[in-house]
């Protein structure tokens, strides 16, 4: 690590805030007195306050009280993590992907017993993930992708530095035993012996290469099936394949910017054509069961600029849905949103769009202000919704009966997800696993039994499959028994108001042996995304299951840990997603990050000059707008891949984005971010980056160190090479979290605790 010394006399008096005017005025920052009667860093500067701070300790008077640590990072972190759960369509098989420290392999299970059986030999922290899970229709085979996507320059990740490097490829591997054959990624057939794929803009099919044995299979250097026809070139190219029923035709879309059309080719090679070409985004094309028509979503493109991170309520023509009968070619509009919430599509994990066996299209609509499930019969009619109640559904599957759907929500547990089932023409879900777990990702098996994830408050995630007496059965087995899940605390979901008086929602972790009249240091964690919420247990997402484990550690270790769920976050509602002024538009969730500070300094069991604040991603945004909007507030950050300004980070996901081309947007955008407040840094951060982040450009972590650097703000840096946003290294999480826990221990933990 490095570090850059902080000149004396650095503090600046604060400018006013143009990026939200509202952030600037007293009641939003208030310098909070501290125990000597004074606002801290009015008496002294902020470093000579932490220098004194750290003298006193060195001199051993009031030293803080040392946790008793009885865990190691190493154990909460050692559970395997479990994702991308599939079922086959017509036998009773389950498959995921287990992530155990760095070591990802291919898990299935088989009804009745559902005895959870490893079905691939990769070993060792070596980066190479595993995505695009899909099981063969008959469950005789799995198909995934094994390693990551190249970045622009064409690089696959490769974050342990093998000498021969990465490379991506797509397996198909028996259940039975053989090794594995290397296939081109496509879209299987319904009965599973047919690919369709798009190369060179051609829509080709061809059949699903068998698993092979020998030195080939093994090395990967099989030769690809020769007998790949096209049966389509349209231009533009072509994606979202959709097979029919029946295997005899496949429905695409080809996007061309302001509008998509949806079409139909045959699998046989005669031909393809559109269905009622106009002059909409066309998309996600779902077959009816009988095969003879087609339903999809119709959008108009936005006017003007449509920037991430501005937020977007509304459409000014709502969004709807069209049956296109394929024989005829004649288009009905059987559903349209109405205007205001809900007017602008959102979507779910799962088919936005399902055709189910009663002949009804089941989508999320997000009228009243929720995601939810709603129906309506697809020949036209009145919407009806199918999970009433306050709540947001991010996962949603259909049955292989065509009937039965199942998802998670929030609903009546606003800070878990639980599962839920219900039909097109049902108004009253039934909740399937009901008390204080945290579930999500159903799947329904070919006999009718779901499985899904699930973890809990000291419960690392593992998958799951209810029985017929609706016990649980757990294909994976017990944790390892070096998992501290009998020590580890249950978090307190608490409310607290923002600085603006918005309500906001988090998780608060309390040492177990915290005293009466005891104040501790605390941490306050950021989520990224913006579009996440953390949850009262272990996360549905590893990056979050790895924070969440961090902020146990720390809680362990004798930290006070608030997980703060702020606006532009998810599970709350359409208003609080799409929140005024948020992101590059405004950043009000300062105001979320101050009230967070303002609810932990007024609470008896912290002490009001020890408080962290750390973050990825979005979270490091965060991180760094506390810093520099509150640094009377916070002592010390840590600050993972953060965005630090917008133009840059809106230049990632927008690549054709010219700031120049947009001032005032331009304008606005970085005045959002942290670089233009930068002179109002003070308090050391620690700085965690890898430099073949695709997310979040390693250029904003080498500006902002470079602005530091010259105004001699004390910061820390840690730099993986070649790793990705996500860090793909177990080790480089151990690392990291390592790195964090010393940088908060050095500014936090180790300095003189506040006097009553």
């Amino acid at each position: 690590m490095s570090r850059a010394r902080r000149a004396p006399n650095l503090r600046r008096e604060r400018p006013h805030v143009r990026s939200c005017p509202s952030l600037a005025s007293p009641e939003i920052l208030p310098l909070a007195p501290d125990h000597n009667g004074g606002g801290r860093g009015r008496v002294l500067p902020g470093f000579a306050a932490r220098a004194l701070g750290l003298l006193l300790v060195a001199a051993g008077t009031l030293a803080a009280p040392a946790a008793a640590q009885s865990f190691s990072l190493e154990d909460v972190m050692s559970a395997p993590f479990p994702d991308q759960l599939v079922a086959a369509r017509d036998a009773d098989v389950v498959a995921w992907i287990s992530n155990d420290r760095g070591s990802r392999n291919v898990w299935i299970a088989r009804g009745p017993e559902w005895q959870g059986r490893q079905i691939t030999r990769w070993s060792g922290d070596d980066g190479q993930e595993l995505s695009g899970l899909e099981l063969a229709p008959d469950g005789r085979y799995v198909v995934v992708q094994r390693g990551g996507a190249p970045n622009r320059s064409g690089w696959t990740p490769a974050p342990a530095q093998d000498v021969d490097g990465a490379e991506r490829a797509t397996l198909r591997i028996d259940l039975d035993g053989g090794e594995p054959a290397d296939i081109e990624w496509g879209t299987l057939s319904p009965d599973g012996t047919r690919l369709a794929r798009v190369r060179d803009g051609r829509i080709e099919v061809g059949p699903v290469p068998a698993a092979q044995a020998g030195e080939a299979a093994q090395t990967g250097e099989a030769e690809e099936a020769a007998d790949f026809e096209p049966i389509a070139r349209p231009r533009s190219g072509a994606g979202q394949l959709t097979w029919a029923p029946d295997g005899r035709h496949i429905a695409f879309v080809s996007s061309r910017g302001e509008h998509a059309f949806v079409g139909v080719a045959a699998a046989d090679g005669s031909g393809f054509r559109w269905l009622d070409p106009g002059v909409t985004r066309d998309g996600s094309p779902v077959w009816s069961p009988d095969g003879t028509r087609i339903a999809f979503r119709r959008q108009w493109a936005d006017p003007g600029p449509t920037l991430p991170f501005f937020a977007r309520r509304e459409a000014d023509i709502p969004w709807g849905l069209v049956v296109v009968e394929i024989a005829s070619g004649e288009a009905d509009e059987v559903f349209r949103a109405d205007p205001g919430a809900g007017s602008r599509f959102s979507g779910w994990t799962g088919p936005s769009l399902v055709w189910t066996a009663d002949d009804h299209l089941v989508f999320p609509w997000e009228k009243d202000g929720w995601r939810r499930a709603w129906a309506v019969p697809a020949a036209g009619g009145e919407p009806r919704l199918l999970t009433p109640g306050e709540h947001e559904i991010q996962h949603f599957r259909v049955g292989p009966d065509g009937r039965r759907l199942v998802f998670d929500s929030n609903r009546d547990d606003i800070d878990r997800k639980h599962i839920w089932a219900t039909t097109a023409t049902d108004p009253s879900p039934t909740l399937l696993t009901p008390g204080e777990g945290v579930e999500w990702a159903p799947v329904v098996t070919a006999s009718g039994q779901v499985a899904f994830l699930g973890s809990g408050a000291r419960t690392a995630a593992r998958p799951w499959v209810l029985g017929n007496s609706g016990d649980r059965i757990a294909p994976q087995g017990e944790l390892p028994a070096s998992f501290p899940e009998d020590e580890l605390v249950v978090p307190e979901a608490v409310v607290f108001p923002a600085t603006d008086g918005m309500e906001i929602h988090g998780q608060l972790f309390l040492p177990s042996d915290l005293r009466p009249g005891e104040r501790r240091p605390a941490l306050l964690f950021f989520h990224g995304g913006s579009r996440r919420q953390m949850l009262l247990g272990f996360h549905n997402r590893g990056y979050y299951h790895n924070a969440y484990a961090f902020n146990q550690y720390m809680a362990n270790r004798g930290y006070v840990v608030l997980a703060v769920n702020y606006r532009s976050g998810v599970g709350y509602g359409l208003d609080f997603r799409e929140a005024d002024d948020y992101g590059a538009d405004g950043a009000s969730e300062v105001r979320d990050v101050i009230g967070s500070a303002l609810y932990l300094r007024g609470r008896a069991d912290v002490d009001p000059d020890r408080i962290g604040l750390w973050g990825g991603s979005y979270g490091g945004y965060l991180t760094a707008q506390g810093l520099v909007h509150a640094p009377e507030l916070f002592a010390a950050g840590v600050d993972v891949h953060g965005v630090h300004d917008w133009n840059v980070g809106i230049g990632n996901f927008r690549p054709d984005y010219e700031p120049e081309n947009h001032p005032d947007l331009a304008q606005r955008a970085f005045e959002s971010s942290p670089l233009s407040l930068v002179d109002r840094w003070e308090d050391p951060v620690l700085l965690i980056h890898g430099d073949d982040d695709r997310n979040v450009r390693f250029a904003e972590t080498v500006t902002l160190a470079r602005e530091l650097t010259l105004r001699g703000v004390p910061h820390d840096l840690l730099v993986f090479p070649d790793e990705v946003h996500g860090f793909l290294l177990h080790r480089n999480w151990l690392a990291a979290f390592g790195a964090a826990e010393a940088h908060f221990d050095r500014w936090l933990r180790d300095r003189r605790p506040a006097m009553d």
